[in-house]
């Protein structure tokens, strides 16, 4: 399917190409509280923001099915989920995409990909896209940690690695801001934009 985006250069959008890479990211302020949402996972259970509330960190993950940057961490950010699941932390992926405009991303098919990849998270669905619109995400995927208060401590990339830059996926941006929540000390200075797919919207922004 071939879609045609028309929107600034200075949002990260690029005329006519679907898969384009964002150079900056416009999420929350650091400081923040987490945003109040309300979503189904695979299972049709509805997940609150609650639910993420009460260990040493929160981690909200903004993906979905089809993007070529979401497959190309995925194996590893599972990992490195698991991993920090094990030390305590709460975690959520939420995809915001138009299933009409991209049915891979429907619920049936974020159901498979739960399942095949072992996802040890819910994976939620966010059809009204209004969750996205409280975070202010503009692609997938995108990462956000949260303290043990609720405040974001980091946005930005999980590590350096791209499909088309040929280095390793460590996790290790994300790693550092989970580290650093779950110990309480102060997250990350320096917090690079992660790079993506635009989400793809029921009307233009």
């Amino acid at each position: 399917m071939i879609i045609a985006l028309f929107t600034k250069r200075n949002t990260g959008y690029v005329k006519g190409n679907d898969e384009a890479k964002m150079d900056q990211s416009r999420g929350l302020p650091l400081g923040s509280e987490l945003p109040d949402f309300w979503l189904p996972d695979i299972n049709g259970v509805i997940v609150p923001k609650e639910q993420l509330i009460g260990g040493p960190a929160s981690l909200v993950v903004f993906m979905c099915n089809h993007s070529p940057y979401v497959k190309h961490i995925r194996e590893v950010l599972v990992k490195v989920i698991w991993e920090y699941q094990q030390r305590g932390i709460s975690a959520v992926a939420i995809n915001p995409n138009d299933i009409n405009l991209s049915p891979e991303d429907c619920p049936n098919r974020m159901k498979e990909e739960a399942r095949l990849y072992g996802y040890t998270f819910p994976y939620l669905f966010d059809g009204t896209q209004s969750v996205a619109r409280s975070f202010n995400v503009r692609f997938t995927p995108d990462f956000f940690v949260f303290d043990r208060e609720g405040k974001l401590a980091y946005h930005g990339q999980m590590d350096d690695s791209r499909p088309d830059n040929n280095l390793p996926v460590t996790g290790k941006d994300l790693r550092d801001a989970l580290n650093a929540a779950i110990l309480g000390e102060k997250p990350p200075s320096i917090q690079k934009p992660s790079s993506g797919s635009v989400i793809r919207w029921r009307t233009q922004m």
